[in-house]
């Protein structure tokens, strides 16, 4: 089979390689999916360039990148109905704590990791349901049912927040929205009912009024450190902050006092290590929304298998509007 890989930390043109190897066998518990779709994240170029605290060299001698994608079961292992062979499948943690992920022609790994597609969805959405959906999902729904409550989403016009938009407001929730300016009208289009430019010097203002001075109830947030401060003012009492980010400060400096009197919940999530209950939930609201038609994740571009690098420098390219995609099949 055909697949990108590296060895070494650094810059994507410089330790990413194309090359052939023996396609793997599914052990016991496993599946087999010639995969047509790999979705390629921030996480994921992250990983690749050394960023993770205290890594200091790859985990594994040789790392075929990615966590998710979306393909076809072409053999099972023991244990394994052989009825799923032929099932159109989304992959989620296709690489995490493995050497193995979705940048090539087939991946191995266990069953539950490869979620059958709901019927007509395509390979290029199920590619995008691991991280950017799962978390979007999670961070919107993790607190129960929002029909009726406000929600604050950082950074709609990224592929998580802009997934968030779409199913918070299908859900019946109120959604303000922060992006960068030349995205407001798409913000919008997904489902939000206030976008505010976050670069506005009176934002906490304009959110608070976009309330009726009540507050939020729940915020889904990609820059925690940045906006620690912001969310202290806008938050209602009781609510929650659903954090999954925090790239441009992660040592944030938290308000404790104001967060204290509004009895604030910090709810960081990590869609890797989701709980299984938790993720089963975060899957069944994905494939509902996805068969109402609520949902509809945006793809940024696409790039054949060759081009890998080129999409790990895309996805961390600000102004980014929806999932980057490597087609393999």
């Amino acid at each position: 089979m055909r697949a990108v890989w590296y060895s070494e930390f650094g810059a994507a043109a410089d330790v990413l390689r194309l090359s052939d190897m023996p396609s793997p066998d599914p052990a016991p518990g496993e599946v087999l999916v010639r995969l047509h779709v790999s979705g390629v994240n921030p996480s994921d170029a992250k990983a690749r360039a050394g960023n993770r605290p205290g890594a200091t060299r790859p985990p594994f001698p040789r790392i075929i990148p990615h966590s998710d994608g979306a393909g076809v079961i072409e053999a099972v292992g023991q244990d394994v109905d052989a009825g799923r062979i032929g099932q159109r499948v989304w992959i989620w943690n296709g690489q995490w704590q493995r050497p193995s992920g979705t940048a090539a022609d087939y991946i191995a790994l266990p069953a539950a990791q490869a979620v059958p597609l709901p019927e007509g969805v395509s390979f290029d959405t199920g590619a995008t349901l691991g991280i950017p959906g799962l978390t979007a999902a999670h961070t919107v729904y993790g607190g129960g049912e929002v029909a009726g409550q406000t929600l604050l989403v950082s950074g709609g016009a990224g592929a998580v927040g802009h997934n968030a938009v779409q199913l918070a407001s299908a859900s019946g929730a109120t959604v303000i929205a922060t992006c960068s300016n030349s995205a407001i009208k798409r913000v919008r289009a997904a489902g939000a009912a206030h976008v505010f430019d976050y670069a506005d010097p009176d934002l906490a203002a304009r959110i608070l009024d976009a309330t009726g001075r009540r507050g939020v109830s729940r915020a889904i947030e990609v820059e925690f450190g940045r906006n620690a401060a912001l969310l202290a003012e806008v938050m209602a009492p009781n609510g929650t902050i659903a954090a999954y980010g925090s790239g441009k400060d992660m040592v944030p400096q938290l308000p404790f006092g104001p967060y204290l009197f509004k009895a604030l919940t910090l709810d960081i999530t990590l869609v890797y290590i989701l709980p299984d209950a938790a993720r089963q939930i975060a899957i069944a609201r994905l494939h509902e929304a996805l068969e109402t038609g609520a949902l509809r994740p945006a793809i940024h571009a696409h790039y054949p298998l060759a081009d890998c690098a080129r999409a790990h420098e895309a996805t961390m390219t600000p102004g980014r509007m929806g999932a980057v995609l490597l087609d393999i099949a």
